[in-house]
Order: structure tokens, then C-alpha cells, then sequence
């Protein structure tokens, strides 16, 4: 094996090690509703928040037109057993009925946390949260408004 080929061969190696390692968000979460930016778009329209849990640099460039930025802090695991404890959520700044509505989103499938938000948020007792797992990608892709 000359050289060239023996670096294309650890190239890639290493790029399907790195894709083996980001792991993708769960298509559902138990009591938590799935939506689409459409779905997003028509909550919005009735009052209900959508929550965008980026850091503040990613709300600032680019955000669904008239989210609220709450962001997630995560130290834990991108895994479904996250340890919630390691991570800052501001659940204050979410509405105090906890039967309203909201919606969560970040950037999508690698993205755990609109993910890990709307867990939190469930667990402490919001009924009616929504994970729009498409988040930034989705709603860009279909040049939906931002600000």
C-alpha cells in the first residue's frame, strides 16, 4: 500500500469513527408532541411560545421570527439517559401555567437541546410541550421567517 492510499484509508477511518460517535436525537419522546415547522408556524400564530434553546450567538445570527431565547446548558451525555443535573435550564422564563402550550427547538438531529428542554420541561410538569426536532435546518429549508 503506497503512502496516499494508506492516509485516504486512516481519513477514512476517522471520519466514519466521528460519525459513529455524533448521535442523533430520538425521533419521539414520551409525552411530548413532535412537530413540524407548518405545525410550529400555526402554534405561533395562536400565541403559543417558541423557545429557542441555542447559545445566544446562534439566537442572535439567525432565529425563528419571534422566539424567546432560553438557552439549554448542557454538560451531559447526548444520550436519552442525560443526567439533568449537570445541566442549567432557566425554566422561569417559561410561561408559569403549566398547561400552556410551548415549543422547543434547536438544530436538529445532532442538536440534544431542544431534546433534553422538552424532557425537563415534561418532568416538571408542562402538558402540552412540543419538540420541533427539525428546528433551524428545517424551518431555513423552506425559508420560513427568521429575524
Amino acid at each position: 500500500m503506497n503512502k496516499r492510499m494508506f492516509f485516504v484509508a486512516c481519513a477514512a477511518s476517522l471520519l466514519l469513527a466521528t460519525a459513529a460517535q455524533a448521535k442523533v436525537t430520538p425521533d419521539a419522546i414520551d409525552g411530548v408532541k413532535l412537530v413540524t415547522a407548518e405545525q410550529v408556524q400555526t402554534l405561533q400564530a395562536k400565541g403559543v411560545p417558541v423557545i429557542d434553546t441555542r447559545v445566544p450567538v446562534e439566537y442572535a445570527e439567525k432565529t425563528i421570527k419571534g422566539a424567546i431565547s432560553v438557552p439549554y446548558k448542557e454538560k451531559s451525555a447526548k444520550d436519552v439517559g442525560f443526567d439533568k443535573t449537570q445541566d442549567s435550564f432557566d425554566l422561569s422564563k417559561l410561561p408559569a401555567d403549566k398547561g400552556a402550550p410551548v415549543i422547543f427547538f434547536c438544530n436538529s438531529g445532532e442538536c440534544w437541546k431542544s431534546y433534553k428542554a422538552s424532557v425537563v420541561a415534561r418532568d416538571a410538569g408542562y402538558k402540552q410541550v412540543h419538540w420541533f426536532r427539525g428546528g433551524m435546518p428545517e424551518w431555513s429549508s423552506k425559508d420560513l421567517p427568521t429575524q
